[in-house]
């Protein structure tokens, strides 16, 4: 199998929400940790969740949140 079609398989199969030992075990990678370094993106679970701790760690307050979110 071609690299890039290697590739397309991992991503497609990532896009489904396949786990990375289903995805190995598609590509014939013995170690999952392979599969999701080179086959899988990386993205956040939640995005909201990452936009909110961004957020919370940029030196706001949860007063000030709470108090800006109300109005």
């Amino acid at each position: 199998m071609s690299h890039s079609f290697r590739k397309t398989t991992g991503t497609i199969l990532d896009d489904a929400g396949q786990s990375a030992r289903q995805i190995a075990d598609q590509l014939g990678h013995g170690r999952p940790s392979l599969t999701q370094d080179v086959y899988m993106g990386r993205r956040a679970k939640n995005p909201a969740a990452a936009l909110e701790a961004a957020l919370n760690t940029s030196g706001r307050s949860d007063e000030a949140t709470q108090s800006r979110d109300a109005t």
